[in-house]
């Protein structure tokens, strides 16, 4: 598969990690739009959003349930999260991601 979060997930191409376990991986984002800008990925591949089943729905869950340790251990409080679901929606990378921004004063969401 010509997947580039599957490669990063795979450690053919590095990341600025943050957390990894067996199931999901945490990174720095190469274009932050705020002082806080880690994405949440699962190692195993979902296009996006629309490919979340009750068989897969697991690994989401997990993903939620350390963004608020990796939000703790960056030292931010409050934040954003936020999955994008397709090109119209701004999705370029074409695996589940869900991004953490934070450590500064967001604006609206459009």
């Amino acid at each position: 598969m010509d997947c580039l979060f599957c490669k990063i997930a795979a450690g053919e191409i590095p990341s600025n990690k943050v957390y990894e376990d067996d199931r999901i991986l945490a990174f720095h984002d190469i274009a932050p739009v705020a002082p806080v800008h880690v994405l949440f990925i699962p190692k195993t591949h979902l296009a996006g959003v629309r490919d979340i089943t009750a068989d897969n729905a697991d690994v989401v869950a997990h993903i939620f349930a350390t963004i608020p340790k990796v939000a703790e251990q960056l030292g931010i409080t409050d934040y954003r999260v936020v999955s994008n679901n397709g090109a119209e929606a701004g999705q370029t990378v074409h695996h589940l991601h869900i991004h953490l921004i934070g450590g500064a004063t967001l604006g609206g969401m459009v």
